[in-house]
C-alpha cells in the first residue's frame, strides 16, 4: 500500500471513530442515567458534551497543525481519544463520564482538525473527491455502527464497553498513524496565542450558551453568553490581522471559492442534523418503537451514503463541485419535505424509503464540498481551514439540536422531551398530535435553513480546475 493510501486508511478510520462516539451513547443514555443515579438532563450532557468540545477546539488545532504537522497531531489526536475511551468505561459516576468525554472529545478535535488537510497533502486535487469519498464512507459507517453497537453492547455486555470496544482499536490506529506519520515533523511557530484564547473563548460562550439553551431552556444569562461569544469573533478577527502566525489567515476568508462551500456547510449541518434528532422523537415518542428499533429504520440511509460516497466523490472530481454538491443538497431538502407528511400512521417503508433518498445526497454533499472547501485553500492554510470546516459543521450541529429542543419543547417541558428521546416515554391522545405539529413546524424551519444552502451550494466555483486562485495567489506572493 502507498502513502497516500495509508494516510487514506487512518483518516477513514479516525473519522470512523470519532462519528461513532458521536451516536454511540444515544442508546445507551437510560441505561447510564440509572447505573450512575443521574437525571436525564444531567445525563444527556454526556451527549452534549462532546459535540460543544468538538466544535470548540477544531480551528485552533487546525492551525497548530499547519506550525507542527498534520500527521503528528493526528496521532496524538488518536492517542487522546482512546486514553479518554478508557477512563469514560472504568467511570462510576456521572460527573467523571462527562468528565473523560470531554477529554475523548478533545481528541476527536485533533483527528477531526486534521484529518481533511492530511487528504489534501496527500492526494492531487483531481483525485481528492473520491478520496473524501472515503472519509465520508468513514463517518456514515461510524455513525452506524453507532447506532447498532451503542444497542447490541449495552444490552448484552453493559453501557461501559461502548468505550472499552475504542481501546484495541485506538491502539492499532496509533500505531499506524506513527508508521504513517513519524516523518512529517516541522519545526513551527506555534500558532498566535491571543488568538488561540479569544478565539476559543468566542467558541465557547457561543457553544456552552446554546448547550445550556437544550438543557435548561430560555433565560438572560444563556443569551447573555451566545452574545458575549458572538461579540467576541470580530474582536479576534480584527487583532489576528498582522499577526506573524495568526490562528485563521485573514486572506484565506478573501476568497469567494472558500467562504460559499464553508457557508453551504454550516446551513447543511443547521437544517439537516437535526432531523435524525427529529425522527427518533417520531418513531419512539410517537409510534412508541424502542430506541434500538427506532435507529434501525435509519440505517438504510447511512448504508446507502457509505456505498455510494466514493463514487459521487470521484464524479466531483469529474464534472465539479458545483453539481454535486447543490444535487446533494437537493435530495436532502426533498427528504426533509417528504418527512413532515409523516401521520401517526404513517408506513415504516416510508421513512426506509425517505432516508435512502437522504443517503443520497448525503454521499454527494459531503465528499464534494470537501473537495471544493480544500482546493480553495492554500497548501500552508490547510489544517486551519479544516479545523473552519469542522468547526462550523459542529456548531451547526449544535444549533440544530437548540432548534429541535427549543421547538419541540413549546409542546411538552424539557424532560419530556428528552425522556420520549430515550424512549422512557410515549405519547398518546391529544399530546401526540400538538407534539407532531411541533416536530412539523420544526422540519419546516430545517428545510428553509436548507434552501439557504442550495442557493449557496448553486453559486459556488465548478471546482473542475485543480489549481485554485487561492492557491496561485499564494504562490505569487511566495507565501
Amino acid at each position: 500500500m502507498d502513502r497516500a493510501n495509508r494516510v487514506l486508511l487512518t483518516v477513514t478510520l479516525g473519522t470512523l471513530m470519532s462519528a461513532v462516539d458521536s451516536t454511540v451513547v444515544l442508546l445507551a443514555l437510560p441505561t447510564i442515567s440509572t447505573d450512575l443515579h443521574a437525571g436525564l438532563i444531567l445525563a444527556i450532557w454526556t451527549l452534549l458534551i462532546y459535540l460543544m468540545v468538538v466544535a470548540i477546539f477544531t480551528t485552533q488545532l487546525g492551525s497548530v497543525g499547519d506550525s507542527f504537522g498534520h500527521g503528528r497531531i493526528f496521532t496524538i489526536g488518536f492517542a487522546v481519544f482512546t486514553i479518554g475511551s478508557f477512563f469514560c468505561g472504568a467511570s462510576d459516576t456521572i460527573y467523571l463520564l462527562i468528565g473523560f468525554r470531554a477529554i475523548q472529545a478533545f481528541g476527536a478535535a485533533l483527528m477531526q482538525a486534521n484529518g481533511n488537510a492530511l487528504v489534501a497533502d496527500a492526494f492531487a486535487a483531481e483525485r481528492r473527491g473520491k478520496a473524501f469519498g472515503y472519509t465520508t464512507l468513514g463517518w456514515n459507517v461510524g455513525g452506524t455502527l453507532g447506532i447498532v453497537l451503542g444497542g447490541v453492547l449495552t444490552t448484552f455486555l453493559g453501557w461501559q464497553y461502548i468505550f472499552y470496544i475504542n481501546v484495541p482499536i485506538g491502539i492499532f490506529a496509533i500505531w499506524l498513524g506513527y508508521g504513517t506519520f513519524m516523518g512529517t515533523r516541522r519545526k513551527g511557530k506555534f500558532p498566535d496565542v491571543t488568538g488561540l484564547i479569544l478565539m476559543g473563548g468566542s467558541l465557547f460562550l457561543a457553544a456552552y450558551g446554546a448547550t445550556q439553551l437544550v438543557s435548561t431552556g430560555s433565560n438572560l444569562q444563556n443569551y447573555g453568553m451566545i452574545a458575549a461569544g458572538l461579540i467576541l469573533f470580530p474582536i479576534f478577527i480584527l487583532l489576528e490581522r498582522g499577526k506573524e502566525n495568526p490562528v485563521m489567515d485573514p486572506q484565506v476568508f478573501r476568497s469567494k471559492k472558500l467562504i460559499i462551500p464553508l457557508l453551504a456547510s454550516f446551513f447543511q449541518a443547521v437544517g439537516y442534523l437535526s432531523v435524525i434528532f427529529l425522527l427518533i422523537l417520531y418513531l419512539q415518542g410517537i409510534r412508541g418503537l424502542s430506541p434500538f428499533y427506532a435507529s434501525l429504520l435509519l440505517v438504510p440511509g447511512y448504508v446507502l451514503s457509505s456505498m455510494f460516497a466514493p463514487k459521487m466523490g470521484g464524479l466531483s472530481d469529474k464534472f465539479g463541485s458545483r453539481i454535486m454538491a447543490t444535487t446533494g443538497i437537493a435530495f436532502l431538502a426533498t427528504a426533509v419535505f417528504l418527512y413532515t407528511m409523516l401521520t401517526p400512521t404513517t408506513p415504516y417503508y416510508y421513512i426506509v424509503i425517505v432516508s435512502l433518498i437522504s443517503g443520497v445526497g448525503g454521499s454527494m454533499f459531503w465528499p464534494s464540498n470537501n473537495r471544493s472547501v480544500m482546493s480553495a485553500s492554500g497548501v500552508k492554510s490547510y489544517g486551519s481551514v479544516s479545523g473552519v470546516l469542522r468547526t462550523l459543521s459542529n456548531i451547526g450541529t449544535l444549533t440544530s439540536y437548540v432548534l429541535v429542543i427549543s421547538v419541540a419543547a413549546t409542546a411538552l417541558t424539557r424532560g419530556e422531551v428528552f425522556a420520549v428521546f430515550l424512549g422512557k416515554e410515549s405519547l398518546i391522545g391529544g399530546i401526540s398530535t400538538g407534539f407532531l405539529r411541533g416536530l412539523r413546524d420544526a422540519l419546516y424551519v430545517s428545510l428553509s435553513m436548507l434552501i439557504v444552502a442550495f442557493i449557496l451550494s448553486a453559486f459556488r466555483s465548478s471546482g473542475i480546475e485543480n489549481k485554485t486562485s487561492m492557491e496561485t495567489v499564494q504562490t505569487k506572493t511566495g507565501s
